[in-house]
């Protein structure tokens, strides 16, 4: 085919970002900013946003049905810290380090080798509930605390996506909500002792919680009282 020029490929072109990516790219900047310029808390790139677990907290994964129940119980014990709920898990965030001290306090506490469902991560990466709501926004007052249900889908999160039951406060350091060892001691705007419940007493009623719904589930619920686990601190 002498003498006939070859016909040039137009070059790839990347498409255009639908208005709906336009808005979840925009939602997830929005989102990272607010916790690493509010909370100090670090994110990983991505969308959605996520947040660096192991730094300045730790995390218990949970069923969100015990969840609940657990938070339930605890009272108003249960309103000094973050929970974040995505789908059919509950989060609640504790002191970084307390990871590491589950497995011994579940031991400690007899519910060792029962395979509970219950994770302690102490590294790693969890989704970042948008810290606002309808109506609010970064610069909402300080305090601000909408409200909901777990898993109520709040405004401005796709469905699916995690959002806050109890969101960190930015009024003041975050850390200073999140149960610890007693040692240590829990803190509130009150003083130390006055806050959040300590490790132990979480962990031991969120391990009865998981329990129970387990026993439930498998209908020999009625027998939860008669396998010889400590229900004192839940």
């Amino acid at each position: 085919m002498a003498g006939l020029r070859s016909a040039a490929l137009p070059s790839p072109r990347r498409p255009d970002l639908s208005a709906r990516e336009v808005g979840e790219r925009r939602h997830g900047d929005r989102t990272r900013s607010w916790y690493e310029s509010v909370l100090g808390w670090p994110t990983a790139p991505g969308v959605p946003p996520r947040l660096t677990v192991g730094v300045r907290f730790d995390v218990l994964d949970v069923p969100a049905e015990a969840g609940r129940a657990a938070l339930e119980r605890l009272g108003p014990a249960a309103e000094g810290f973050p929970v974040a709920v995505q789908g059919g898990r509950m989060r609640l965030l504790i002191a970084a380090g307390g990871a590491d001290e589950v497995p011994g306090l579940l031991e400690w506490l007899d519910w060792g080798g029962l395979g509970l469902d219950l994770r302690a991560l102490g590294g790693g990466l969890m989704d970042a509930p948008a810290p606002w709501t309808a109506g609010t926004g970064p610069d909402a007052p300080r305090g601000h605390r909408a409200a909901g249900r777990p898993g109520d889908g709040r405004a401005g999160s796709p469905r699916g996506a995690a959002v806050w039951l109890r969101p960190p406060d930015p009024g003041r350091e975050a850390e200073a909500s999140l149960p610890t060892l007693p040692a240590m001691g829990t803190r509130s705007p009150r003083g130390v002792g006055d806050g959040p419940p300590d490790l132990v007493r979480l962990v031991s009623t969120v391990a009865t919680q998981i329990h129970r719904v387990r026993l439930r589930c498998s209908g020999t619920g009625a027998a939860v009282r008669g396998v010889g686990q400590p229900l004192a601190l839940s």
